[in-house]
């Protein structure tokens, strides 16, 4: 388990009302949009809960105590705490159902970031668990279930509703990927028509930082980076390294110019 606690966030004690028992958790999305770049940067998901904690906060009308949530779950696999262990949730819609469970937000919404990683899904796990040491009962649900709402999104909800199995406990192998080239293809001098148009893919996809593609003075961060963001389109072994390949070609529209 990745814990953020609540003094290494700069919070002090939760003023939320206690709540020692419940009869499980419920799951939660944002419910608007999520900025795409989280998962580039887990400075981002620190602001974002930060940010949603402030905002909770600064709503007068609804009276909140604290951030609404006990926990929160980060595309990188943090566990965020919220409320935290035995205090009642402000987010299940009514005071009748905050006493039934407590609640687990995924940092997605419903454009932009929607779908959990799997990373996500596991921090969620990490936190029902958790919060069944400390009093929760069995029952994991969606916010939906009980309350007028889209809450927690359809792929979260689709997992709540497979039992929200800890990702890799299945029979599904996970995917094998072929290493990203390393130094060698960056060295100073070469460069890639194929990176360069790779690159422009995918600040339309919303990673804004490779406006024109990766080059020799790029760190093995960024290559790793660049590389996960081109699997999660569907690019793998050679139509994920920048070398020329029928797939890779078709997507990407660019003269078949070979690398100089």
């Amino acid at each position: 388990m990745k814990l953020v606690t609540r003094s290494q966030l700069g919070w002090p004690a939760s003023a939320a009302p206690d709540q020692p028992t419940t009869q499980g958790v419920k799951v939660h999305y944002e419910g608007t949009a999520v900025d795409r770049a989280l998962l580039d940067d887990h400075t981002a998901c620190i602001r974002e809960w930060k940010a949603i904690r402030a905002s909770h906060l600064a709503n007068t009308a609804e009276g909140y105590s604290d951030v609404a949530y006990n926990y929160a779950a980060c595309p990188h696999g943090y566990l965020l705490e919220g409320r935290g262990i035995g205090k009642r949730t402000g987010a299940n819609g009514t005071q009748a159902l905050n006493r039934a469970h407590y609640a687990i937000v995924g940092l997605v919404g419903d454009s932009g970031l929607t779908q959990p990683t799997d990373a996500m899904l596991g921090a969620i796990r990490d936190g029902i668990e958790l919060l069944r040491q400390h009093g929760a009962g069995d029952e994991i649900k969606g916010h939906r279930d009980g309350y007028a709402t889209q809450c927690p999104g359809g792929p979260l909800y689709a997992w709540v509703q497979k039992g929200a199995p800890r990702p890799g406990s299945g029979t599904t192998p996970p995917p094998v990927y072929e290493p990203f080239p390393g130094s060698d293809f960056f060295r100073t001098g070469r460069t890639s028509p194929v990176i360069t148009a790779m690159g422009k893919r995918l600040v339309a996809e919303g990673c804004s930082r490779y406006t024109v593609g990766p080059g020799p003075s790029w760190s093995e961060s960024d290559r790793r980076s660049y590389a996960a963001w081109q699997r999660k389109l569907g690019y793998s072994g050679a139509d994920a390294d920048g070398v020329p390949g029928p797939t890779s070609w078709a997507k990407l529209h660019v003269p078949n110019v070979p690398n100089t």
